[in-house]
Order: structure tokens, then C-alpha cells, then sequence
């Protein structure tokens, strides 16, 4: 029999496309999912309603399940859910677990978030069940947020001033939780996920430029401004002035790291930002599709 694999954040970036890479595969998988009706998964995948803050629905979602994704941390309020989902998934009899973290968690100069997803890799570490930790670097899929203001012909407000991270596309990393999920070999691992070189903003905006044939111009947001716009966005005071010392540690080079450990896991090159932007310069109204 196959067994049951738990993807929860499932409609997100990286869960959704676990879900398919994981159906592609042959796998059963049961998605966890606000609002079924409204997911579109793909054929084949089994909803479950619930969310990762919401204990009860997680219980029910992971029972009978072999192994499972927790996509957990995604603010101050997050900051128990991992310990929650563990506690779950262990009680369920789930063999694996695989923890969608970030690069530098439990780093304090990293803000809440960075704090938070420290307490879940712990919280994983300590479970008594086989688990795998995903750090990744910033995603290059972060940059769509700049489509609304390219096609309005605006600059683009930079939040991050020249600070370098090591873009990595959310394909590669979708790709390699699949793999850790249900592979051999990974157990115990924590992997660094990155793209081949670091890259600053308006590094990205060259190449994103290139790739749309037109100029994409920045506009450097002082930490006021940022602040302002953070909470206008409807973040609160707390969470603002947290992801105000992230963006500090990122400014200040935290963020500039480059490991092997894509090509490690996948066996070939990780994927560059110019191969994210040509595949979905459509989002920016330029050419291009989604792949």
C-alpha cells in the first residue's frame, strides 16, 4: 500500500508544487488546505480542512499518515505551530518529517521570524522521529511583488538596499522536499538551500531587465518608509519593527551565502535567478511562461 504523505501550507509557494511533484511520483498525498473548494488542487490529492494553527485540524489531517511537510512559521503569531504540528505527527504514528525553515534561523539579528523558525527546528531535533530541516535563501519568486508597480511604469520600492542573498528558485526547492519527504539518504539533514551566486536587488533588477527588454528601477526605501508601508500593509507594530532587524541583517550582508548543497541534493546545478525570470516573465507582462 502507498502510504499517505501530509503536505500542509499546501496552496503555497513551495507546498503546492510538493503536492504536484509528489502526485507526479506516484504518491498519495492529503493537502491541508483553509478552504477546499477554493485550493485547486490537482487531481488525485486528498483535502483536509484545517490550517497549521489550528491543533485539532492538523491531528485529524496527519492521522494514518507515513510522512509529512510543515510549513508552519509564517509570522510572530506562528511561533508554537511547529511544536504543535510535531506533537501531532508524532502521536499519529508519522515516521518523517520534513520542516520548510529558513536560511539563518535562530539567528536573533534575523527578527521574529528567524527566532520562531529556530524554535521549530528544535522542536523537530528533539521529536524521536525522522525528520529533515529546508533552509532556504530568499526566493527568487519574492520579486512578482514588483509586477504591480512594472506595469504601472513605477520604481520599484527596494526595501533591502545592496544587501546579497543567495537567490534560490522555489522549484528547487519544491523539488527537494519532495525528495526528502520520500527519498533515502536524507534523514537527519539540514540543507542550506541557495542559488549558484549571491545577488543584491538591483542585481536582480538587471537581470530581470535583460530579460524583459525594458529598464526595471529601483526606488531605496529608508527604514521609516518601510516601517510606514509594513503597517499600512495591516503588520503590526510588533512585526513591522521585527522584520525591520531582518531587513538590518540582510542590509548588512547576513544573507550572503552560497552553499553546494542544491546540486548535492538534486544532482545538478541549482536554477539561477535569469532561468526564474525567463520562465515567468509573463508575471511582469513580458514574454515568457510559467514553468
Amino acid at each position: 500500500m502507498v502510504p499517505m504523505i501530509l503536505v500542509t501550507g499546501a496552496t503555497g509557494t513551495i507546498g503546492s508544487d510538493v503536492v504536484r511533484r509528489l502526485l507526479a511520483r506516484g504518491e498519495k498525498v492529503r493537502a491541508l488546505t483553509r478552504d477546499p473548494g477554493r485550493a485547486g488542487l490537482p487531481p488525485g490529492a486528498e483535502a483536509a480542512r484545517g490550517h497549521h494553527r489550528d491543533l485539532d485540524s492538523v491531528t485529524s489531517a496527519v492521522a494514518g499518515a507515513d510522512a509529512a511537510l510543515l510549513v508552519g512559521v509564517f509570522g510572530p503569531e506562528d511561533a508554537d505551530s511547529d511544536r504543535g504540528m510535531v506533537a501531532a505527527a508524532r502521536a499519529a504514528g508519522v515516521r518523517r518529517v520534513v520542516k520548510l525553515s529558513a536560511i539563518s534561523a535562530g539567528d536573533p539579528r534575523t527578527g521574529l521570524g528567524g527566532i520562531a523558525h529556530g524554535h521549530g527546528e528544535e522542536a523537530v531535533r528533539e521529536s524521536g522521529l525522522e525528520w529533515v530541516i529546508l533552509r532556504p535563501s530568499a526566493f527568487a519568486s519574492n520579486t512578482s511583488s514588483w509586477a504591480g508597480a512594472l506595469r504601472s511604469g513605477e520604481p520599484v520600492p527596494n526595501m533591502l538596499g545592496s544587501g546579497r542573498q543567495g537567490v534560490v528558485d522555489p522549484r528547487d526547492v519544491a523539488e527537494i522536499a519532495a525528495e526528502a519527504l520520500v527519498g533515502p539518504g536524507h534523514a537527519g539533514r539540514t540543507y542550506t538551500l541557495t542559488g549558484p551566486e549571491t545577488l543584491s536587488p538591483r542585481d536582480q533588477a538587471a537581470v530581470l531587465g535583460e530579460v524583459l527588454g525594458r529598464r526595471v528601477e529601483l526606488r531605496d526605501l529608508t527604514p521609516l518608509e518601510t516601517r510606514a508601508r509594513l503597517i499600512a500593509f495591516g503588520w503590526s507594530e510588533e512585526s513591522a519593527d521585527g522584520m525591520l532587524r531582518s531587513i538590518r541583517f540582510v542590509a548588512e550582508g547576513g544573507n550572503a551565502v552560497v552553499t553546494p548543497d542544491v546540486s548535492e541534493v538534486l544532482g545538478r546545478p541549482a536554477r539561477t535567478y535569469r532561468e526564474w525570470a525567463q520562465a515567468h516573465a509573463g508575471l511582469f507582462g513580458g514574454g515568457g511562461g510559467v514553468g
